[in-house]
């Protein structure tokens, strides 16, 4: 820990994640990095705006300190999520990184504009896919100061 700087509570993270494969590898990277963390894992917008918003079954969730959105989801999109977080007073300040496979330009913009603080491609190869994780972490939950869970 650096002086003059506080420890940290283990970060809540919402990866939202249609594909399997993907949200078991970013769980395994994240797990195994140096950031206390707490991952929650859903496979759709619609199951992400519930638990984000604390309705049904999830009305004692932690407010994630960093959302983890893919795109293309399955009933509400990606870029829907996005929209409704950043016009949601309780949602807007909580950070997302949307991390997908599509570098559209088209994609890359929209999302900008519905005020992702980042866009991330996911690379080909587990060599990079890994690294990508990583400096999100890196950056996310070891650098930035986040508004914590609520």
């Amino acid at each position: 820990m650096s002086p003059g700087r506080e420890q940290r509570h283990a970060a809540e993270v919402l990866l939202v994640e249609d594909n399997p494969a993907d949200a078991r590898l970013i769980t395994e990277i994240l797990g195994r990095g140096p950031v206390p963390k707490r991952i929650r894992v859903v496979g759709g917008g619609d199951e992400a705006l519930v638990l984000l918003r604390r309705r049904g079954v999830a009305l004692e969730a932690p407010r994630p300190s960093l959302v983890v959105l893919d795109l293309n989801l399955p009933g509400r999109d990606g870029r829907d999520v996005l929209r409704e977080m950043k016009q949601d007073p309780e949602l807007r300040c909580i950070p997302v990184v949307v991390f997908t496979t599509s570098s559209a330009l088209t994609d890359v913009r929209q999302a900008y504009e519905l005020q992702a603080n980042a866009y991330l491609v996911k690379p080909i190869g587990l060599d990079a896919f890994t690294e990508v994780i990583r400096a999100v972490e890196d950056f996310w939950l070891a650098k930035a100061q986040l508004p914590g869970p609520s």
